[in-house]
């Protein structure tokens, strides 16, 4: 997988001279600051630039413009939390840029530049869409993007561990996230559940024990057993604003590396 996001250091060169069943991309420079004359110089920052994972007015910025482009985060207030630098992750994956979720000089430059919203491959029609190749989930409402969250599907790799459910009993399989167009047929709306292979949060079952759920861990590559893993928040955003509801088609589709 970390062959496909193997930065381009000529492309950027060009560029800079003209300017991750459920149980868990880059160098450019960054936006100058505007210097203010007093008894001592202080440097302002203005607009986005590339700040890491500092809170702050450019990091303010930046979720008003991730939120602009369609990448969800839960408060566009300054502070650097989780949901944004899972929002930067998303922003990434999109732009095939290394997802490491902090607001280097490559990520500061194309956000800053980037005025289309990220779009999934369908174009009518309300439904979820997962991409495995680029691990993000596609929240469509009428054929329009609406949200793009990052997301951690199955590894692909066999597991063998114990039935959280069932003492004693080994659970053996593959961890692969099913590709194809499903439905949402059955659900868990409150808290934490312990299932087989592993807690969930508030699950969207859309292929047997395979759900869209929320998790502690959602890291930038796949690492589930199957399910789409997403935050606690932004699971949460999905129950309280009623997306996703029983009958939602879920589209799969992609491979990972």
């Amino acid at each position: 997988m970390k062959k496909r996001y193997i930065f381009r250091a000529t492309l950027w060169l060009v560029v800079l001279s003209t300017l991750t069943s459920c149980g868990t991309w880059s160098n450019a420079q960054s936006v100058p600051t505007t210097v203010v004359s007093s008894t001592t110089t202080t440097l302002v920052e203005t607009g986005i630039s590339a700040s890491g994972q500092r809170s702050g007015p450019s990091a303010q910025a930046s979720q008003l413009k991730l939120l602009e482009l369609g990448f969800w985060l839960a408060d566009p207030n300054g502070k650097f939390d989780d949901t944004t630098t899972q929002a930067v992750m998303a922003f990434q994956k999109y732009f095939q840029l290394r997802p490491t979720g902090n607001i280097n000089g490559a990520t500061a430059y194309l956000l800053e530049r980037m005025s289309i919203p990220a779009t999934a491959i369908t174009k009518e029609g309300t439904l979820a869409e997962v991409d495995k190749t680029r691990q993000l989930l596609f929240l469509v409402q009428d054929g329009i993007t609406t949200y793009v969250m990052n997301a951690s599907t199955g590894d692909d790799r066999a597991y063998e561990e114990p039935d959280g459910n069932t003492p004693g009993v080994m659970i053996k399989g593959t961890a692969v996230t099913p590709v194809g167009s499903f439905k949402i047929d059955r659900e868990r709306p409150d808290g934490w559940w312990i299932g087989d292979l592993g807690q969930i949060y508030r699950p969207k079952y859309f292929s047997g024990g395979v759900a869209i759920h929320g998790s502690m861990s959602v890291p930038a590559y796949p690492a589930s057993h199957g399910c789409v893993r997403v935050t606690v928040k932004a699971m949460d955003f999905i129950w309280d604003n009623e997306i996703l509801p029983r009958g939602t088609e879920v589209l799969v589709y992609g491979e990972i590396s």
